[in-house]
């Protein structure tokens, strides 16, 4: 392997563990707290990280040298940070295991997969449709209740983390054609910078009290930085591997954010969403090896 290709996976790696305690804080932290006092407080440290890590690298001069074309970029990924940071924290407010909500968003990676096909050219195979197929079978199992009508066909939160998956692989692409032009600094800036104005007007719509309890706190906090280094990383691996890669690594973030989930809220998927959830597990590690040339005799 390639010490360029090693480094896009170690650093889509870093990004997978940091994002995985995303879900174990940031749910902490929503069952102390109203969604607005996290974000104000969880977005307002996003921005104060990024702005300092853009200064430390020198990079907000860059903001000076954008063309037109990069401002537009940064106002549509500015939008689609709001509606998928949005979406995500909704969900993870909905669903009261962290785990299923990370199975389900295993969604994420397959879309930006095709998306990565038709969009940027990547190469795919039938392996890879295999494993592609297993995941949203996972996903499905996961999420199904046993209902017959579609109110009831679904676990509460489903449709918001498919939604998510829209949008994030929406800005996934964006951000993977661009990042040769803008720096992942300024695109992690440009993130936090939207998600804060957006925080702060919703906190003054539906103002509630200012102060959060300081376990609370402690939580966003921590929860907040390792978002920043679990962005900003993925950001990195986009320089070095195809972006449809890097999202099937991050799909592992399953495997952590049980184990985390179980250990911090002693709560554990039912035995089918457990088996979905591996399910997904085991679709993905497919698209990875394929990727990765594994499977190259079996094309």
């Amino acid at each position: 392997m390639k010490t360029a290709t090693f480094k896009g996976y170690l650093l889509a790696l870093v990004a997978t563990i940091a994002f995985s305690n995303v879900y174990i804080f940031s749910k902490a932290a929503l069952n102390e707290v109203h969604l607005t006092q996290f974000g104000i407080y969880w977005c307002g440290f996003g921005a104060l990280f990024s702005f300092l890590f853009a200064l430390k690298n020198k990079k907000l001069g860059q903001l000076k040298l954008l063309d037109k074309k990069q401002r537009r970029i940064l106002i549509l990924l500015g939008i689609l940070e709001i509606l998928t940071t949005t979406t995500f924290f909704i969900s993870i407010n909905i669903i009261p295991d962290p785990a299923i909500t990370s199975f389900i968003g295993n969604l994420f990676p397959v879309m930006v997969t095709v998306g990565g096909i038709v969009l940027l050219k990547e190469k795919f195979g039938w392996i890879e449709i295999v494993g592609a197929s297993l995941a949203l079978l996972g996903t499905f199992v996961i999420s199904y209740t046993g209902g017959t009508s579609l109110k009831t066909l679904f676990i509460a939160g489903t449709g918001v983390v498919v939604i998510n998956a829209i949008f994030a692989t929406t800005a996934t692409l964006i951000v993977k054609v661009h990042v040769k032009d803008i720096s992942p600094e300024l695109f992690n800036l440009n993130r936090y910078t939207w998600l804060f104005a957006f925080s702060l007007i919703a906190f003054f719509i539906y103002s509630p009290a200012a102060s959060i309890p300081s376990k609370a706190f402690a939580n966003i906090s921590i929860g907040a930085f390792l978002e920043f280094i679990a962005i900003l990383t993925v950001y990195y691996s986009y320089q070095y591997i195809d972006a449809s890669r890097s999202a099937i690594v991050q799909t592992l973030k399953g495997i952590f954010v049980l184990i985390g989930a179980y250990l911090v809220f002693h709560t554990f998927p039912v035995f089918y969403q457990f088996i979905g959830g591996m399910i997904t597990v085991i679709g993905v590690l497919v698209m990875t090896l394929a990727q990765a040339g594994i499977f190259k005799k079996l094309r």
